[in-house]
């Protein structure tokens, strides 16, 4: 709690121990289990990331939270800066799963591997030390549509309200393709919340990766244009019109693009209506305010145009804890807020809406 708001944290991250892949992987893909150095077979889970940018990182890291870098972002530790920052309750995403589970030439039975090694780690060694404030958000193998509710129904059966999804292709499919069908279907069944989550550096199609080398570019293009493309793909093809109930929520990609992004789907559904209308009956921007939620970043400068665009319902706040561009300050900056919000929009955007989109109880 901070300044008598209580907090839940929508998106912050673990950061996997490199032996826990070996130690939780099936037997038979022992030999993928990734090096100290996070290598596979002698090569990076990454791309184009280069040592400078690793070293730069490792330092911000280090004296944004010093304890829990030293600590080795153990969940002891994770808990200790959650209270310095005012954090009731956190929902945990991974760092090194966001490049492992996404490298599109990897076998699909390797990838349904590292996503259950993930999910048993994180539920059985680092929630558990606090399940009321350690929240998982499950990895799901976009690589195996046929393997995905096995694992869905897993992590159900734990209590977990959530699963995360890249928004880029992977083998080809986006996600409204026909494949995922019975995933998306067995979610909104279940009242499992997906968020959308980019990791820049990937081995994946990435918008501005064919044209970029710094992380300055990338970074600034993966993020929000590869959610914009994800939003449009379940919109497009028809997901939230068939599923009503399911919510999804749109990650660490600011907020700022979101109103030009509905005006612009907004203006080509009335002009080529015809062309997707048994998939698109209602505006696109009718399928946001309905089910989707999107994460606000404190410094953005027009949070009041964009609340006035689209209400303040579909509003969540993720500190990205403990990336390298995460801010230790940055609960306090959204709290300040109420400044040019106001407390009841403020206490919805840390407390309300995240609630609603997790289901807690």
């Amino acid at each position: 709690m901070l300044n008598g708001y209580k907090i839940i944290d929508a998106d912050s991250h673990v950061i996997e121990p490199p032996q826990m892949w070996a130690k939780y992987l099936d037997p038979k893909f022992k030999d993928f289990a990734p090096s100290l150095d996070m290598k596979i077979r002698g090569e990076p889970i990454t791309e184009k990331i280069f040592q400078q940018v690793q070293q730069e990182g490792n330092k911000q890291m280090m004296q944004a939270h010093p304890h829990a870098y030293l600590n080795r972002y153990n969940p002891e530790s994770q808990l200790q800066a959650m209270v310095q920052m005012g954090v009731d309750i956190t929902f945990i995403y991974p760092t090194y799963g966001l490049w492992l589970f996404a490298i599109d030439s990897l076998p699909s039975e390797v990838m349904g591997a590292f996503t259950r090694a993930y999910n048993t780690w994180l539920f059985e060694e680092f929630c558990s030390y606090d399940p009321d404030r350690l929240k998982g958000v499950g990895a799901i193998n976009l690589h195996a549509p046929q393997a995905m509710l096995k694992e869905l129904h897993r992590i159900a059966n734990w209590g977990w309200k959530a699963v995360f999804l890249r928004p880029n292709p992977v083998k080809g499919r986006i996600l409204s393709d026909p494949a995922y069908e019975p995933f998306w279907a067995e979610c909104e069944a279940l009242g499992i919340a997906v968020g959308i989550h980019e990791g820049t550096h990937s081995r994946l199609p990435t918008v501005g990766a064919s044209r970029f080398n710094t992380r300055f570019a990338l970074h600034a293009c993966s993020h929000p244009m590869e959610q914009m493309m994800a939003l449009l793909a379940l919109i497009e093809g028809g997901v939230l019109e068939r599923h009503p109930r399911l919510r999804v929520g749109f990650l660490e990609s600011g907020c700022g693009w979101l109103p030009y992004w509905l005006w612009r789907l907004d203006e080509e559904h009335k002009n080529l209506h015809w062309e997707v209308k048994e998939l698109v009956k209602l505006m696109p921007s009718e399928y946001f305010r309905r089910q989707c939620y999107i994460a606000v970043e404190p410094s953005e400068p027009y949070l009041p145009q964009i609340i006035e665009y689209i209400g303040s319902n579909n509003l969540i706040f993720g500190s990205d804890y403990p990336h390298m561009d995460h801010q230790p300050d940055v609960v306090k900056k959204v709290i300040e807020l109420e400044e040019k919000l106001s407390k009841e929009i403020v206490k919805k955007i840390v407390w309300e809406n995240p609630k609603h989109f997790y289901q807690l109880t």
